[in-house]
């Protein structure tokens, strides 16, 4: 939610969960030929199946749900103050120390590297004419 009203009817805009709300009575069960039970009893299972999916689901989200949604709040408040107040402080100091690395390292590269590459450029120079 961000700072608007939350859509009741699409409580999933982003799809997070979409591979669950297709789940049917045909995704978990299936007789092959041959191996059928009674017509009735396959279309009370259905319906029986669809039911209790839905009723165990409400009655966890109604006990639980509140619950479960506030300490995932609390988790990602936890995050966010992590984040703010040690993360991006520590990232800074490790930016502020790696820069002066960077320069120790261009020295030291100034110092000893770049003076071989000359002398060895300057040798191979004749080469060209």
């Amino acid at each position: 939610m961000s700072g608007g009203e939350i859509d009741l009817v699409n409580r999933d805009p982003n799809g997070l969960n979409a591979h669950l709300g297709t789940l049917h009575f045909n995704d978990v069960f299936g007789e092959p030929d041959g191996v059928h039970s009674i017509d009735c009893v396959w279309k009370i299972s259905a319906k029986c199946f669809d039911c209790w999916k839905l009723l165990c689901y409400n009655i966890m989200t109604i006990v639980y749900g509140i619950f479960i949604a506030a300490e995932w709040g609390c988790e990602f408040a936890i995050i966010a103050f992590y984040h703010i107040w040690i993360i991006s402080p520590c990232m800074k100091i490790f930016e502020i120390n790696c820069g002066l690395c960077q320069r120790i390292y261009a020295s030291c590269v100034n110092c000893c590297v770049v003076p071989c590459c000359e002398a060895m450029g300057s040798l191979f120079v004749a080469f060209k004419k």
